[in-house]
């Protein structure tokens, strides 16, 4: 019995058993790019990165065997090929790691303010802790060796300004205001990540062997080239620069070294978090005009992520998530 005498909330045992499974994910592809990688200094934070992973999984396993809660099955070394040859260069395996820091912080953030148990508030603000670290350090080699592409810089206002008129938010058609910089902030952001997506799924496809598999991916191209084409044009109105592209930074390689089933998984958890992303952006956007470009990508999203489940359910991969005591069958 655990240390607290309290039984786990649905939001607690599904975070824990959603983390368990990602971070195993994860943990294959560390392992893969730590073993890839020639920088010293990028070979640094895949250390950092996977020990960090050992950390949390190990936690995660013992909470499990507490509560008496059999352990998801994820994923191990199965589905990972250490012996293939590289399929991503240096640059962008250091951006895979920067961003995958980005959804773990809202991931970790999330699950702490829905725990109510001490252990587990304990465990997820550590893991918070863990992610900021590994952000920092992905950064600050970014920044060292020269490969960080940085928001648009913007100019600090000289005073207190208040909205005089309703077209600053009703603008849909016509002419439009400048994009403020909670509108860049988030479309610039969106649009790194919708890049990397991309690259994965381009990789994904270059050296999956499943027709099935690979029609799903060359949909989830099109959405993604879809997304990114519409908010590079927002940025470019307004004369804005763009986010490094990274569908050069796969290589030439058709060996995988993932299973089909991890490939197929991270594609699905690449889009989940589109969804929040973009849900967010539209959240705090205050110009029509871009609340509906992210309404229409959300839709989007959706279908892949629909197409994504069902192809998924087939193949028979997906672990069923806890339920709650079905008081009829009881």
């Amino acid at each position: 019995m655990n240390k607290n005498n309290e039984r786990l909330t649905a939001p607690e045992i599904s975070n824990l058993w959603t983390h368990y499974i990602r971070e195993t994910m994860g943990l294959c592809v560390i392992k893969y790019m730590l073993n890839t990688v020639q920088d010293p200094e990028i070979h640094k934070v895949f250390r950092t990165a996977q020990g960090l992973c050992d950390k949390h999984i190990s936690k995660l396993k013992e909470l499990f065997l507490q509560e008496h809660f059999p352990v998801p099955k994820g994923f191990n070394d199965k589905d990972v090929n250490l012996d293939t040859p590289p399929l991503f260069t240096d640059f962008f395996c250091l951006n895979y790691i920067h961003t995958m820091t980005m959804h773990g912080s809202q991931s970790y953030s999330l699950a702490f303010t829905v725990s109510i148990r001490q252990d587990i508030r304990d465990f997820y603000y550590q893991c918070n802790l863990d992610t900021m670290e590994l952000y920092n350090q992905s950064l600050e080699v970014l920044i060292s060796l020269k490969l960080l592409n940085p928001p648009p810089y913007y100019s600090t206002p000289d005073k207190v300004h208040f909205i005089k008129s309703l077209d600053y938010v009703t603008d849909l058609v016509g002419s439009k205001r400048t994009m403020n910089a909670v509108e860049c902030g988030n479309i610039y952001f969106n649009l790194e990540k919708s890049m990397m997506t991309k690259g994965c799924l381009i990789a994904f496809k270059q050296v999956c062997k499943d027709k099935p598999i690979i029609k799903f991916l060359e949909k989830a191209i099109n959405a993604a080239n879809k997304h990114i084409g519409i908010f590079t044009t927002l940025l470019l109105k307004e004369d804005l620069h763009l986010p490094h592209t990274f569908d050069s930074e796969i290589t030439n390689s058709n060996d995988a070294p993932f299973s089909e089933k991890l490939m197929l998984f991270h594609s699905g958890f690449l889009f989940a978090a589109a969804l929040s992303y973009y849900g967010t952006a539209a959240m705090y956007s205050m110009r029509a005009d871009i609340v509906l470009q992210c309404e229409k990508s959300i839709f989007d999203d959706l279908l892949i992520y629909s197409s994504f489940g069902k192809l998924i359910i087939k193949k028979n991969w997906m672990e069923q998530p806890p339920f709650a005591d079905d008081r009829k069958m009881i």
